[in-house]
């Protein structure tokens, strides 16, 4: 291979002059540089035993890090469209199979091993795929949202067994096997409607829907939380967020100035968009992530018991790694939900500036330093788009 001009950048300092006696700072304990040229990281996920993470990029790749050093293993191709979702398969079945959608309007498997792709479900002509999930009573099925419809496969021979096609009818965004409910299915979409639906027997739309929450607005994310999984959570595209209990469809938290009120938890400047939410049954904490658009992220608790509906000032603050949107956040659990300490790391961010970010939770020599790996960058323009990018 040629060789190439490299861009290394000097040590970035995570210090702060922002009196921290109120939440945890996390130093930032190295830094890779994923991107050739202007792509920028969409989404991070792990594999069941934390030996490998799986990053997406703009660039339609998929590519293998290791979670505990930032070592690059290898890379995914194949997808001709944006990636919208990757997710590895559970470690009781194929540890070393990742899964990705993408709107090419294709689900591809792939083996982590050899990088190899080694199955693809096609939704079929014109179609886009914006999330998957593998679950049912059987652990047989997998969902796809689409457009505005709802695929099901039977992903052991690969045949297509249902089509919801008149419960949205926009993009659907989001789908999800409920926790500890294997057998439920929510879906959420552009429409502004998450759908709850049991997926036993023969789907279709009118037997199988349980209910309907109008969220009132285009969602983005769902996810779930409290006892027994029995609450969601839901962050729209106008930066809302919103509590129900979907067992009966009743809400409770409709939290429009959330931005607001984290901006004013904290003195790291205007929180301007939200990124996730993350739920840890330790304690039963809710956190919804906030960022700024030069990169700093909190882990802003979310008072949802008894009624107080409170955005607090942030647990975590991660700060001085990005200089751009931060897209996705990897903290580092344990099996009950809170936060590990292991081998010194706190968790992992993607961001539109095409960087990794490894996060210190200890105190060591090496916290407050980043690194760029010569083997993954090259020089790319200094200009970066400011405005958040949604990939559908």
């Amino acid at each position: 291979m040629e060789s190439i001009d490299m861009d290394v950048e000097e040590p970035v300092n995570a210090d702060s002059s922002v009196d921290s006696s109120s939440f945890k700072r996390f130093g930032l304990k190295n830094a890779i540089q994923t991107n050739f040229g202007d792509d920028y990281v969409f989404h991070i996920a792990p594999n069941g035993d934390w030996t490998s993470m799986a990053v997406s990029l703009s660039s339609n790749v998929v590519k293998l890090y290791s979670p505990v050093t930032g070592q690059y293993y290898g890379e995914c191709r194949g997808h001709i469209g944006t990636i919208n979702q990757i997710s590895f398969s559970m470690p009781s079945t194929t540890p070393h199979v990742l899964h990705s959608c993408s709107s090419d309007g294709t689900i591809r498997s792939w083996d982590v091993r050899n990088f190899q792709q080694v199955s693809s479900i096609s939704a079929g002509p014109s179609q886009e795929i914006f999330s998957f999930a593998y679950g049912g009573s059987s652990v047989n099925l997998l969902a796809a949202g689409c457009k505005s419809q709802i695929l099901f496969w039977d992903w052991r021979n690969r045949k297509q067994v249902a089509c919801l096609e008149d419960s949205h009818v926009e993009d659907v965004t989001q789908v999800h096997f409920i926790p500890g409910h294997q057998a439920k299915l929510a879906s959420a979409s552009v429409d502004g409607l998450v759908c709850i639906f049991d997926t036993n027997g023969d789907i279709d739309d009118d037997e199988h829907m349980d209910s309907v929450i109008n969220v009132g607005t285009s969602v983005g994310k769902i996810g779930f939380f409290g006892e027994n999984y029995r609450k969601l959570w839901c962050l729209t595209h106008i930066e809302t967020l919103s509590l129900w209990d979907w067992t009966d469809g009743r809400n409770e938290a409709d939290i429009t100035n959330a931005r607001t009120l984290a901006s004013n938890s904290w003195a790291m400047g205007h929180v301007d968009y939200l990124v996730d939410c993350h739920y840890s049954s330790e304690g039963d904490r809710l956190w919804v992530l906030g960022g700024t658009n030069d990169g700093t992220v909190g882990y802003f608790p979310v008072d949802h018991h008894k009624g107080k509906n409170a955005i607090e000032s942030p647990d975590v603050v991660l700060e001085g790694g990005h200089i751009g949107i931060v897209r996705s956040v990897l903290p580092m659990t344990n099996t009950s939900g809170g936060f590990s300490r292991s081998q010194g790391v706190f968790g992992w961010t993607g961001g539109e500036d095409g960087r990794l970010c490894c996060w210190s939770s200890d105190d060591s020599c090496e916290t407050n330093r980043s690194w760029i790996s010569s083997t993954l960058v090259i020089k790319s323009p200094g200009t970066r788009r400011k405005h958040r990018h949604h990939p559908y």
